[in-house]
This record gives C-alpha cells, structure tokens and sequence, in this order.
C-alpha cells in the first residue's frame, strides 16, 4: 500500500476504522516547531461531529505524540501520533459484509487485498483515518502561520445553496478558522444547515463545493512539469474521502471565455510585482506568482444512505439489495473543510522544504 505522501516533508498514516487506534508519522518536519496543543485539539474539533448534520458516532480524538517532540518542540526526527479508537459499532457492519455499499470501496479493497482486509466501518478507507492527518496538519499549519502562511476554506456551495465569494482574505480566512461551520455569509449556511437535515430526515445525504485561500506563499514555488503546485496539491487532495474533484482558480469558467478576459494582468504596488485578477489562481506555469493560491474541491454526496440499493453480494456474486444501518453522515462537506486545510498545508510545506530547505521553518 502506498500510503506515504510528500518528497522532503512527508506524512504516512496508518490504522482502521475499527481497529484499536489511527495515527500518522510526520518524516522531515523542522527543529524547534512549538507544539501547540490548545491548537491541535480545535482543529481536530472542526473535524468532529455534530449535531443533525453528523453522524452520531463521537470520538473524543485524545492524541498522543509519541516520538519527535521534546520538551514542547519538534525534533526534526519522525514525528509519531497515536488517536485511539473508542465508539466503534463492527456489529453494524457484519451483516453486510459480502454486499458492495454503493459509492464505497467495500468492492475494490476485496479486489485489491483478496478479503484479507479490515472491512469494518471502511476500514483503512474510512473518513475516521483523517483525524490522524488533522493531527498532523495542525502541527504544519501552525508552522506555516509562523512564517506568514495563511490558509482557509469556506464551503462554496452545499445543496444547490451559494456562499458568497472571498472578498478580504487577510480577516476571512482568521474568521473562517474559528467558525465550527465555515460560511462566510451565515445566513446562507443556515439555509445549508436546513437542507442537510432535509435530506438526513429523508435517509438521504448531500454533496457541495469547498473553496480553498492560500495567502503569503511567495513566488517561485513548485516545480515545470511533474511537480507542479498544481500536481502536488491535487495528488494530496484526491486522498480525501469524497473529494472527486479539484479546480484551480476560475478553470472551468475559462474555457468558455477568451485570453483577453481570463489573462490576469501585471503592475507594480510598493515595488512589488501583482496581478489586477486572479483567474489562474496564483500559479503560472506550476509555480506560484506570489498572488493568493485559490482552489476548490468537489464533495460529493456521502455514500453512505438509509435507503434501499440496488448492488451485489460479491462473495456469491449474485445480484442483492442493500439496506444499511448504523452511524453515518448525511453530510460531511462541513468535517472535510478542515481535512481540506491540513492536507493543502502539508503540501505547500512540502513544496516550501523542496524550494528552500528544511531549515525554512526554524524560529
């Protein structure tokens, strides 16, 4: 399994969903990183359940730092993270064992490990693992603040329902990081809230847009061709459960525009070089102009439904009918935000650490 993401900066998980524990090694993080753990602890907060929009599955996420930390401060040696599984149902699961739960990768895992995998709750595939990569992402992004590296998504869309645009990203995204449901307008989120619950009271679940703002990432970032900001923050970002597409800047508007409109123009401001728009979302050529990384990630609707499907038992392999039960989300756009936000910051920090050294980070 290949479960290993970065060249100088990387992060492996490991564990299950039902398994005893999930945990992440973080391999080539700077020396002297001040472990913040109030902070650690909101960001895996922003990723729990809550409320008629979650699943009624709580974790408590009580993380442990067992290698690469010393007296408050990283090594610069592996970092090891250990969150306890504590509310697992694998009853929930047996029943269903051999039928393929559309939309899930109950099928392709047993075709890939031959049913020797951990099927429960999804197992290794399962949402549950993220925790373990917020854990690890809040470390980065709070190394990323300290160099003036601000990263925040607001959810664009959830349900057919809008979110305003970004308009001042150096009080939005401060003001997004705080809010448990990252909307800019929040009355637009009421109404997405509303819709949620619409669809969970019908067994049913939604999918929308996360809109993604990078601020401070200087030019000069990234590689030509195979390592291009683009390519390495699309890689991270298709790990995510549920993400099935990504978007920089205004791409799919572009292509039924001209240059004239989407070429973003340069001028100098406080002898700094900038661009009046920013349609390519602050990369040309797979590398950063200096302008505000933005992009966005399709969610889609979580698969995971309380009505009748259609599917296939594949041990008998024969046609069947799925109806689950147990514990799950009828949304999960507003738990994937801050998912979204940890997996940019590893790679930028991994492109930052590739660009300028290991060193970078150091106070």
């Amino acid at each position: 399994m290949k479960n290993t993401f970065g060249s100088n900066l990387a992060l492996t998980l490991f564990g299950e969903s039902h398994g005893e524990m999930i945990g992440a090694v973080l391999d080539g993080i700077a020396p002297g990183i001040v472990i913040d753990d109030a902070y650690i602890r909101a960001q895996l907060s922003l990723r729990r359940p809550a409320g008629k929009i979650s699943t009624a599955r709580r974790e408590a996420d009580e993380y442990r730092i067992v290698s690469g930390v010393f007296e408050g401060k990283t090594t610069g040696t592996p970092l090891t993270i250990l969150i306890p599984n504590t509310s697992q149902h694998s009853k929930d699961y047996s029943a269903t064992r051999a039928l393929a739960r559309p939309g899930h990768a109950d099928y392709t895992a047993y075709a890939k490990y031959h049913g020797f995998e951990d099927w429960r709750g999804g197992g290794h595939f399962s949402g549950r693992v993220t925790a373990a990569l917020v854990a690890a992402g809040a470390i980065v992004l709070s190394a990323l603040k300290q160099k003036g590296i601000l990263i925040g998504t607001h959810i664009a869309s959830c349900a057919g329902i809008t979110d305003r645009e970004f308009d001042d990203l150096s009080k939005e995204i401060p003001a997004l990081n705080e809010k448990a449901f990252a909307v800019l307008d929040d009355s637009r989120g009421a109404e997405m809230r509303e819709a949620i619950e619409a669809a969970a009271a019908d067994g049913d679940s939604v999918g929308g847009v996360l809109q993604t703002a990078i601020l401070g990432v200087p030019a000069g970032v990234g590689e030509p061709w195979f390592d291009t900001v683009e390519g390495v923050l699309s890689h991270a970002l298709f790990s995510i459960p549920a993400i099935k597409g990504v978007q920089f800047g205004d791409a799919f508007a572009m292509v039924n525009g001209r240059g004239s409109e989407y070429n973003d123009s340069y001028y100098i401001s406080d002898e700094e070089i900038k661009t009046v728009t920013n349609h390519n979302g602050g990369i040309n050529g797979g590398i950063t102009n200096g302008m505000p990384i933005i992009f966005s990630c399709a969610v889609k609707p979580t698969p995971s439904i309380f009505k009748a499907q259609k599917t296939v038992d594949f041990f008998g392999r024969n046609d069947a009918v799925l109806e689950l039960k147990g514990r799950h989300d009828p949304a999960i756009i507003h738990r994937a935000r801050v998912v979204v936000d940890s997996v940019a910051a590893l790679a930028i920090a991994d492109l930052l650490v590739t660009r300028f050294g290991t060193d970078y980070f150091m106070n």
